[in-house]
């Protein structure tokens, strides 16, 4: 691939494996129809979001495409008496990226990372490459090698008896 983004630059230093995966975009699309697209489980899909806590500071969570982020568990994980989303418009300058082409990898600062717990029953995960119509494909544990990220219960899903 010779346009090479942010995030795989990222993990090429690292000289860690991933595979890129590119879908067509003919306007804003759901992480659900960018699983469709790429024939992926929705579940094994991740999207990025960014919300920042009553102290003002700023966490980043990655959920499956079809789930919604609680923000009731994200603030008693992040240990924030409450957190909400960022504006859109706040993204880009917080970032680097675009809403809709977020990844957790190579922001342009690192932020305190959870991902739901979910991913850890899941061989690969799939997640924005840095941009809109590319997503990355690699393990949990090649992603803990450049973000420090943390598993928790942080999705409006029911608990389930998996873990």
């Amino acid at each position: 691939m010779d346009n090479k983004t942010n995030v795989m630059r990222v993990l090429d230093q690292h000289k860690l494996p991933y595979r890129a995966h590119a879908y067509q975009t003919d306007a804003a699309i759901s992480g659900i129809d960018v699983a469709d697209r790429l024939g992926l489980p929705q579940a094994a899909v991740f999207k990025t979001l960014v919300t920042v806590g009553k102290s003002k500071k700023y966490y980043v969570f990655m959920i499956p495409v079809a789930e919604e982020l609680s923000l009731k568990k994200a603030a008693k994980v992040t240990g924030e008496k409450s957190v909400e989303m960022i504006p859109a418009k706040e993204l880009l300058p917080l970032t680097g990226y675009v809403h809709g082409g977020c990844s957790p990898i190579g922001m342009k600062k690192q932020f305190p990372t959870y991902i739901d717990q979910t991913a850890a029953q899941e061989p690969v995960l799939y997640f924005s490459a840095g941009k809109i119509g590319l997503q990355i494909e690699a393990s949990l544990d090649v992603l803990t090698k450049v973000v420090p990220v943390q598993l928790a219960d942080v999705t409006t899903a029911e608990e389930t008896d998996a873990l």
